[in-house]
């Protein structure tokens, strides 16, 4: 006998409706001269996606160089091609100081080259003093910020975390979060990664993107002022 099918509970089909009313709304925002108008502003620049592990930034930065016809980067995928070998290989075979010294160097190496494009960093990679002056430098930083919950939920469902191989991952993030978060505080640019589609997110990005690098329409303009009247 097969087991009951367990039916979501109403206060699931709430979120996952106002989820998708939320991307629909976000479909229509997004304007393509306003796309436009950011890629032209970013010139040379790289939109450089940093944050912990689990806050989203592989699986939003392709769907943001999708929205903006831009190429996506993974830097953990390229430090592997120029490795022969993945990360979790590189910290057991090597360490982490080994690792973050091809890290630094590969992401010198894409940002001189690769520009513009979506960028996704590891997350230890933005604590390297030169790391953060290149892209600072050559790019605009995006920190994708999630709260606990939201990134253990996200991390536990891989086991190719070469930093959580050892530990309870509750007490490793929390320092993660602690070390790092100061740091990433730094960057251009702060969205909120929550649990919700990752287009929603993606909107919020362009979004704030547009305002940084000054890409608001004349359409946005004009609601601006009627919204002040």
């Amino acid at each position: 006998m097969r087991p009951p099918r367990i039916a979501p509970g109403i206060a699931s089909e709430r979120r996952l409706d106002k989820g998708r009313a939320r991307l629909a709304e976000r479909k229509k925002d997004l304007k393509p001269e306003q796309l436009t108008a950011i890629r032209e502003a970013l010139g040379a620049r790289s939109i450089v996606l940093i944050g912990l592990m689990g806050a989203g930034k592989t699986a939003v930065g392709r769907r943001l160089a999708a929205k903006l016809d831009l190429p996506f980067t993974d830097a953990d995928t390229e430090i592997e091609l120029a490795a022969g070998q993945s990360v979790s290989e590189i910290f057991a075979d090597y360490g982490e100081p080994y690792f973050r010294k091809g890290e630094s160097r590969v992401i010198a190496r894409l940002l001189l080259e690769g520009g513009p494009q979506v960028l996704a960093t590891g997350g230890g990679a933005y604590m390297d003093e030169a790391t953060r002056a290149n892209i600072k430098g050559r790019g605009i930083s995006i920190w994708l910020r999630a709260e606990l919950p939201v990134l253990l939920h996200r991390v536990r469902r891989r086991d190719n975390r070469p930093l959580l191989a050892s530990g309870d991952p509750d007490k490793v993030m929390r320092e993660l979060m602690k070390k790092r978060y100061p740091i990433y505080a730094e960057a251009d640019i702060t969205v909120e990664s929550r649990d919700v589609p990752h287009d929603v997110i993606v909107g919020a990005v362009i979004d704030a993107l547009a305002d940084r690098l000054g890409c608001k329409t004349n359409a946005d303009n004009t609601e601006g002022r009627k919204k002040v009247k």
